[in-house]
């Protein structure tokens, strides 16, 4: 399973799919309207970004629409927002701008910045 999601990041770097405006998860309130506005949003981009490597199948943008769903939810929870904005940054310059990626990576940084080198 890790693997094949290395691969898919991989395959995602390639792509840089814009779809709709980017909704930053520590701006969310949780209204039915932004609930409504994540869902679009992770639908369309959902559906572009992998359209565009031909796996546009139901059952691969359910699974994946579920997965960007959960990020989400979890990144509104983060602390470190300065962190954040840097991974969006960093992430959505190269097209990587999935909310699964932004979170793998938030976690990564995270780490690495408590993180310190021992003899």
């Amino acid at each position: 399973m890790k693997q094949a999601f290395l691969t898919l990041i991989s395959v995602l770097f390639c792509i840089t799919a814009v779809a709709g405006d980017f909704i930053h998860p520590l701006e969310f309130r949780g209204t039915e309207k932004e609930k409504k506005e994540v869902i679009a949003y992770i639908k369309e981009h959902t559906k572009d970004t992998y359209s565009a490597v031909g796996m546009d199948d139901p059952i691969t943008l359910r699974m994946m629409e579920k997965e960007e769903l959960k990020s989400f939810k979890e990144l509104t929870e983060v602390k470190d927002r300065m962190l954040l904005n840097a991974v969006i940054v960093q992430y959505s310059a190269v097209g990587m701008d999935t909310y699964s990626v932004i979170l793998m990576m938030y976690r990564e940084q995270k780490k690495a910045s408590e993180d310190s080198l021992e003899w």
